[in-house]
């Protein structure tokens, strides 16, 4: 089983960015999809971005559309969130996800998760 450890979360001001990576263990990293979910106080855990493994294609909520981009580095066993113009509504525990394939993400690895809070 793959195991991750993110970084990056921070507090930041409403239009500032953050960038998030996961690192993950393991010698097949290039072949699992990585995603990005997060979950704020009081609600359920939600989809904000995944990444492929072989062919790269990416995938966001439409909450993020335009704001964040993922980006993996195989060589690095590393998965990135850029997030830029970044609003209070983004502020959550994010949690980095390794899965053989985009489809079986809910049953995949998770991370510990990391604090992102947008002050207004």
């Amino acid at each position: 089983q793959v195991q991750l450890v993110e970084s990056g979360g921070g507090l930041v001001q409403a239009g500032g960015s953050l960038r998030l990576s996961c690192a993950a263990s393991g010698r097949t990293f290039s072949s699992y999809a990585m995603g990005w979910f997060r979950q704020a106080p009081g609600k359920e855990r939600e989809f904000v971005a995944a990444i492929s493994g072989s062919s790269g294609n990416t995938y966001y909520a439409d909450s993020v559309k335009g704001r964040f981009t993922i980006s993996r580095n195989n060589a690095k066993n590393t998965v990135y969130l850029q997030m830029n113009s970044l609003k209070p509504e983004d502020t959550a525990v994010y949690y980095c996800n390794a899965a053989k394939s985009i489809a079986t993400m809910s049953g995949g690895s998770w991370g510990q998760g990391t604090q992102v809070t947008v002050s207004s």
